[in-house]
């Protein structure tokens, strides 16, 4: 079966990269124009180049306790490779955890008003994944500075602004404040930059690989082996017999 693609293409001659010889890619272009061009297949305008700079470098830890961070620790700390570890932690990236980009710009891609999209939400008890963070109850400094970074550079759009007032309707609705979050930030401004939304979640795991790496690198370098939970609670029965 012959497989098929626009991305990229390497032989005798040298590797192709939408269409730009490798070569002359790593020559003159940052890994941030690299990262876009790959993924969207065009070079970015200079302010494009400087938002999807700020994307990526706003995702790129946020400290030992989220789940991707402890479980490539814990999968380092048992002694397996480096590799691995690392993708135990991309793998822990979802619904709850990272991966909430993709289905926020999906809402978000919908021909509905904010109010609407509340309301439906709300009527059918669905969480709207990009509104609240366990952390930052009034509002995500990440989030603050990157639609900062997107009026200054011509990208904030009818997709930032469609974010802001489902927040808005969400606290209406719901009667207190969910803020949008990081991840329904650059939700938002990869749409108004022109990504499809289902590339979404791909900004969030090529960001948080960089602090994973730093993470396991520490583990193995800092830490003992096969580190244990200092602290657990049994919640079972303890009177059976047999």
């Amino acid at each position: 079966m012959e497989w098929k693609t626009k991305i990229a293409k390497s032989d005798e001659n040298g590797t192709i990269v939408r269409g730009y010889d490798l070569i002359e890619l790593t020559k003159n272009v940052s890994f941030t124009k690299a990262i876009f061009l790959t993924l969207k297949g065009v070079l970015p305008t200079q302010k494009e180049e400087n938002m999807l700079n700020a994307i990526l470098v706003s995702g790129i830890d946020h400290g030992i306790e989220p789940s991707s961070a402890f479980v490539a620790r814990s999968v380092a700390a048992a002694g397996n490779q480096f590799n691995s570890a690392v993708s135990a932690g991309v793998g822990t990236l979802g619904k709850y955890h990272g991966g909430a980009i993709e289905d926020c710009a999906r809402v978000l891609s919908m021909d509905k008003e904010a109010k609407d999209i509340v309301s439906d939400a709300l009527s059918k008890k669905k969480r709207l994944l990009g509104f609240g963070h366990k952390i930052h109850k009034e509002f995500d400094p990440r989030t603050v500075t990157l639609f900062e970074v997107a009026v200054e550079n011509d990208i904030y759009g009818k997709y930032c602004k469609k974010a802001r007032d489902i927040e808005s309707e969400l606290e209406k609705q719901k009667g207190r404040k969910l803020p949008l979050n990081v991840d329904g930030a650059i939700a938002a401004i990869i749409l108004d930059m022109g990504f499809d939304y289902k590339i979404a979640n791909a900004f969030f795991i090529i960001s948080r690989t960089v602090g994973l790496c730093a993470h396991v690198h520490e583990e193995i370098t800092e830490e003992k082996p096969v580190r244990r939970l200092d602290k657990s609670t049994y919640t079972g029965p303890t009177n059976k017999t047999l």
